[in-house]
């Protein structure tokens, strides 16, 4: 937290939790944790506006507070410039968020989401599968490139709007790949819709999960490499279940009919016809049991 002018850190805060604590995005989650944490008293928000791409605004006891990127402070405070403080948080990997009261920048709010241990290991799964990883984020290019470059993902694209997310799903499409799509917010239903897979996180939005086709309990990157590998493994078991029941049907048939009854008299009695059915739905269910002890 930096603050600028009369206002102390103690109080943006307040007023920053305030405003967010309405809101189910993970960022505004944890500023509202940080004054929880701190045993500051929040206020109930007054006129609360979600402004797609760039942030929250409204009051708080009588002072109108907005809270977001450089694009809300450009229109809410008019002339604005991003300060080489910002730019020192997001080369920490930090969301840098302004903060303006009454019209006027009053601080910089740096929040940062760690990078679980698993996630390095999770993106390296994912390239060995024969994936290409692509990070698409409304966070700035700096911050983005400082996350990219500790995960190792291929393709970084930043300071994209929900509908850029979309956009890019479907230019993706375009080129003939087949595109999943993991996302935790508001902001992502519109490309976990769109995507040949989508996939949300459990500690995510409902609408997330609603518009997704997957969604992963814990949240975790690796779910994603387990839910592929899964996949894999029940298309295989799949195509075997097939040979089975076709294996079955092409060899007993034909001796039912008695097709080799002119060369050799034999002819398939009923009761071995019926134990021959049995058998290859035994095999075929036997065989999809096996799903249990996929190493994941």
């Amino acid at each position: 937290m930096i603050a600028f002018g009369e206002i102390g850190e103690n109080e943006l805060l307040r007023l920053s939790a305030s405003l967010e604590k309405g809101s189910e995005h993970p960022l505004a989650e944890a500023i509202v944790q940080g004054a929880e944490e701190k045993s500051i008293s929040l206020a109930d928000p007054v006129n609360f506006e979600s402004i797609t791409g760039k942030g929250v605004r409204g009051e708080i006891e009588g002072k109108v507070i907005a809270l977001g990127n450089a694009a809300l402070m450009q229109d809410v405070c008019g002339k604005f410039e991003n300060s080489t403080q910002a730019e020192d948080l997001r080369k920490e990997g930090q969301t840098a968020m302004f903060v303006a009261v009454a019209g006027k920048l009053s601080g910089i709010i740096g929040v940062s989401d760690p990078i679980k241990s698993s996630s390095g290991k999770a993106i390296s799964s994912l390239r060995n599968l024969g994936l290409k990883v692509v990070m698409l984020t409304g966070d700035s290019k700096t911050t983005a490139a400082a996350v990219g470059n500790k995960l190792g993902i291929d393709t970084v694209v930043a300071e994209v709007l929900p509908d850029e997310k979309l956009q890019k799903v479907e230019e993706l499409q375009k080129q003939g790949n087949v595109v999943a799509m993991a996302g935790d917010g508001i902001n992502d239903a519109p490309a976990l819709a769109k995507a040949d897979v989508g996939i949300a996180m459990g500690t995510g939005t409902d609408v997330a999960m609603e518009s997704a086709g997957v969604t992963l309990v814990k949240g975790d990157l690796n779910g994603i490499v387990k839910a592929i590998q899964l996949s894999k493994a029940t298309m295989s078991n799949i195509k075997q279940n097939l040979f089975f029941a076709f294996f079955y049907n092409i060899v007993g048939v034909p001796v039912a009919a008695g097709l080799l009854y002119p060369f050799f008299g034999i002819l398939l009695s009923p009761m071995i016809a019926s134990a021959a059915m049995s058998l290859s739905s035994v095999s075929v269910i036997s065989n999809s049991l096996r799903l249990r002890n996929v190493k994941l």
